[in-house]
């Protein structure tokens, strides 16, 4: 099983890391949920992951809120991607919706491109598409190469254990096309339990792993 660590800016990474993880996903402002690093951060932890075998996951959003961007926020976006990319990230994770709750498919599009050939990951925006949306959302990735999404299976403030039956409905889905990836809710103590429940091998959480 993969235990992706969701962590703020470097300081906790050597600790992670340590504790076993073998992915991590590196944000700064996590109350917010999560925004993205600085240069240097990103650096730092993409160095001391790599002398590790440990796999760095780079958030690009560049506030808090919703997931609707105006063109201003799409460029930082983007020149973000170029620096993930020109520092070796293995993947980015980000989301960009249209006011009705679709992809911005154009935005999209856009920052598929400038991640570069580094794995793409859908982050929990997509938990705010309207569930009869989903299906074609998912679609929409697998054909974009989208490798991931990051989903709580419903609205966050619902436990993830009754969110479940969703989870696994995306699985079937996504149909070995695209991975689900858990997070959310998903600690050390119920990981099992998600995992099997949805019937995936990886998850995502700031509490995956004690340390």
């Amino acid at each position: 099983m993969i235990k992706e660590v969701c962590v703020e800016n470097f300081t906790n990474v050597p600790k992670a890391i340590a504790a076993g993880a073998r992915r991590i996903e590196l944000n700064d402002n996590l109350p917010a949920g999560g925004t993205t690093v600085s240069r240097g951060v990103m650096a730092a932890t993409t160095q001391y992951a790599h002398d590790h075998d440990v796999s760095v996951v780079a958030m690009i959003r560049p506030r808090g809120g919703n997931f609707v961007y105006s063109d201003t926020e799409l460029k930082i976006m983007e020149t973000d991607l170029f620096v993930a990319q020109e520092l070796g990230v293995d993947a980015v994770t980000f989301g960009a919706l249209t006011p009705a709750g679709w992809l911005d498919e154009e935005a999209m599009t856009n920052l598929i491109a400038a991640a570069g050939g580094a794995t793409v990951v859908m982050h929990m925006a997509f938990d705010a598409i309207p569930e009869d949306q989903q299906p074609a959302a998912i679609d929409w990735l697998v054909e974009h190469g989208v490798e991931r999404i990051l989903t709580h299976g419903g609205p966050l403030d619902q436990p993830i254990e009754s969110t479940l039956p969703h989870l696994a409905e995306l699985v079937r889905l996504a149909a070995g096309r695209i991975a689900i990836l858990p997070g959310g809710g998903v600690t050390a103590e119920n990981v099992a339990q998600v995992t099997a429940a949805a019937g995936v091998q990886e998850a995502h959480g700031t509490k995956i792993i004690a340390y």
